[in-house]
């Protein structure tokens, strides 16, 4: 007796954290991996190595489950309407996905939404971009609609000036560019923390939200994620909640979804929304150890369409710290050091090799709202042994 075949394109660490999940609910996970030395090859026994950029490969896959999802947003969408139109199940379907992989396109699904937006347009040319700083004021971000993510294809341009030496190259190389057609311009919004609405949905209609957490960025990648976002209104948690269920129902995502937002107190809503990704996110790593259901789990339930599960946070406040790749490369031989300074911190290490600056796993803590700041205390240093290894006397 076998559950449902789930086969994830693409072999990073989300992947790899679908299989814990997987194996519990005695689903078969199967992966399609970019290369053989990807981290989930290690953790999913079914997992070929393949192309998804090259269509038979990809429908070769998709062909022997009985639903496909992602790791990632980088699959063509003309190749997943493709599968569907040859009876492939993919959850999220493309139209869907889109507005994860197209950031103009989901900047007009917000609007069409009557979400909060930040000031925005679609720019084709230098002067396009100059006439909407004038018009709005400086400073301005420019983004490539896609590909871009963890701060790459993001240009913060001061002032007129900046946007003349900066943005030049990208005008230039646009005609060229297959994969879109224009770039997004919008404000630089003045907000005090970011915010992250995790909620998810299956194909029934059935939608859930776990508490909207505080996301902290270092260099443009996420650093800590604390659940539920300390000091934040009823009113705007449940605003936000509201508005990414909104986006989850009216554009018929499936599985997981992350509203990343901006708090901009003062505002009509209390938040801005910045993005959608539509499969586990990195802010939503705490949930598992911190909620009653994961997000990989809630994942695999919900493009299987099965009921998904409780939300609740164990214990009062759940938090996450990712470490990043340095100077020690002995990963397994600080754990003991770690083991017994740190017993309550959860370790979820994703088996990939170490490189300075890279994200190779997190670490999770759970506890009372009142030892918030001890908690994370605890997480960062433990993250820093990891990373740089002890300290020397």
């Amino acid at each position: 007796m076998t559950g449902p075949k789930i086969g994830v394109v693409g072999g990073g660490q989300l992947a790899r954290m679908m299989a814990p999940a997987a194996t519990e609910l005695g689903f078969d996970l199967r992966i399609l991996a970019e290369s053989e030395d990807v981290c989930a090859r290690r953790a999913v026994p079914f997992a070929p190595v393949g192309d998804y950029r090259d269509y038979d490969t990809l429908a070769a896959f998709a062909r022997e489950v009985d639903v496909l999802t992602f790791d990632h947003e980088h699959v063509p969408t003309d190749f997943l309407q493709r599968l569907m139109d040859e009876g492939v199940n993919v959850q999220p379907r493309p139209t869907a996905l889109v507005y994860a992989q197209d950031k103009i396109e989901m900047r007009k699904a917000v609007d069409r939404l009557g979400l909060p937006n930040p000031r925005w347009a679609e720019v084709r040319t230098l002067d396009e971009l100059l006439a909407f700083g004038k018009e709005g004021g400086w400073p301005v971000v420019l983004k490539t609609p896609r590909g871009g993510y963890d701060g790459k294809g993001v240009m913060v341009l001061d002032d007129e000036q900046d946007a003349r030496e900066k943005s030049a190259p990208w005008f230039e190389q646009l005609p060229a560019r297959t994969d879109f057609s224009a770039l997004l311009v919008e404000e630089k919004v003045p907000f005090t923390r970011e915010l992250s609405a995790l909620v998810a949905r299956r194909d029934s209609g059935q939608v859930i939200a776990w508490p909207v957490a505080e996301s902290i960025q270092v260099n443009s990648v996420c650093d800590e994620v604390i659940a539920p976002a300390s000091g934040i209104s009823p009113e705007v948690a449940e605003a936000a909640q509201a508005a990414a269920l909104k986006v989850a129902t009216e554009l018929g995502v499936t599985g997981v979804m992350a509203a990343e937002l901006f708090e901009v107190p003062g505002s009509e809503a209390g938040f801005l929304i910045n993005e959608f990704t539509m499969r586990p996110h990195n802010s939503g790593h705490w949930t598992q150890d911190g909620s009653v259901t994961s997000q990989f789990e809630q994942h695999l339930r919900a493009v299987a369409n099965y009921p998904l599960g409780a939300t609740g946070i164990k214990g009062e406040i759940a938090l996450m710290k990712n470490f990043l790749g340095g100077t020690n490369d002995d990963i397994f031989g600080v754990y003991p050091q770690l083991m017994e300074d740190y017993p309550a911190a959860k370790v979820h290490y994703y088996g990939k090799a170490v490189k300075p600056g890279r994200k190779i796993g997190h670490i999770n803590m759970t506890g009372p709202a009142n030892e918030l700041a001890a908690l994370r205390q605890q997480a960062i240093a433990a993250a820093s042994l990891l990373t740089n290894g002890p300290s020397t006397p």
